[in-house]
């Protein structure tokens, strides 16, 4: 069914649209992640199963590595035949400086005897591709959306047919330390959550709960089964339509375990975590530092800087001015995305 409003603010709220009976008009690819995972217990037991899942993706020589400078592709970077390529993604801002892992990145690469392409993405080559991949996914999209899709043609070029990267690490095995903080009352979690709220920026705003109130126990929210079913639907299907719309298969290794048992929030909230993938990166880089986490870098704050604010009706004047650069993002998308489907 069709439903603009609901669309919309589930949109700006979740980043994805959680009700597959709705769409914006067009057929919205939807990605099942109901499927059987293995379950891991400990760093040896990750290492075993992603050292198979990357040998099997790698056995005919057609696969590549998105690597950043975390320590989830790093540990992928390990199980990489010896002479393959890894690809790290550079967003460029001329006369400013932005985040950039590629150095890092090329360290892991020289442990580990890979081949290092740095991919350099501007602004203008974001604008060239968005819309395909909006008309794609038949929704507005996420930000990494249009990188991964400039590198996955990239590496198309260059005779690979599948990319491998290590998302779901975080969501999986607890590397939001932010969200899994603490025990959270329920609008205490709405609005930590919610990308944008949509009152803040729509004229007919919803505010569509059920994600939330799926969880809600004695009024409160369990974050790590939160993002376990709604983010973990709403970022691996971005990397699915940049790269299914580039013609690459994604492989994930990650996304195909899960934690054999419950979430140890002591750990996480004494400073470890993700104990399980530290461990294991651990004992596949002994005194190696860990570094800092950092998201896939890409310099929406400076995108945007001086971006005015959507002009549809749908939207309310000057909205843009409380927010972020990734939230400038998602309205300026949302705007995009509807000019292209309603002129």
């Amino acid at each position: 069914m069709i439903d603009k409003n609901f669309c919309m603010s589930s949109f700006l709220m979740y980043r994805y649209i959680y009700d597959e009976t709705f769409d914006f008009g067009l057929p919205r690819k939807n990605v099942d992640i109901s499927f059987e995972r293995t379950p891991i217990a400990n760093g040896d037991e990750l290492i075993d199963f992603l050292r198979a899942r990357v040998e099997e993706a790698t056995v005919d020589g057609k696969a590549a590595l998105a690597l950043s400078g975390g320590i989830d592709s790093a540990i992928l970077a390990k199980f990489m035949p010896e002479g393959s390529t890894a690809y790290t993604f550079r967003c460029l801002v001329p006369g400013k400086k932005v985040e950039d892992e590629s150095e890092r990145a090329a360290h892991w690469t020289e442990i580990c005897k890979l081949n290092h392409k740095v991919i350099d993405i501007y602004w203008e080559d974001v604008v060239a591709v968005v819309d395909k991949l909006m008309l794609h996914k038949g929704a507005p999209i996420h930000s990494i959306e249009t990188q991964i899709y400039i590198a996955a043609k990239k590496i198309l070029e260059d005779g690979f047919e599948k990319f491998i990267f290590g998302e779901t690490a975080d969501i999986i095995y607890g590397g939001h330390d932010g969200l899994l903080s603490k025990d959270w009352l329920f609008g205490e979690f709405v609005e930590r959550y919610s990308y944008i709220l949509p009152y803040k920026v729509l004229r007919e705003p919803q505010m569509p709960l059920d994600p939330y109130q799926e969880f809600e126990v004695d009024g409160h929210i369990d974050p790590y089964k939160f993002i376990n079913k709604h983010y973990l639907q709403e970022s691996p299907p971005s990397y699915i339509n940049a790269c299914e719309t580039a013609g690459i298969e994604f492989v994930a290794p990650f996304f195909m375990s899960r934690m054999a048992n419950p979430i140890d929030y002591k750990k996480i909230r004494g400073g470890e975590p993700k104990y399980i993938v530290r461990e294991a990166f651990r004992k596949l880089y002994p005194g190696e530092e860990i570094p800092r986490k950092t998201p896939m870098p890409r310099p929406v704050n400076e995108w945007f800087e001086n971006w005015q604010g959507p002009t549809r009706k749908e939207f309310l004047p000057h909205c843009q001015e409380n927010l972020n650069g990734n939230q400038r993002w998602m309205v300026w998308a949302l705007e995009r995305f509807l000019n292209l489907i309603e002129p």
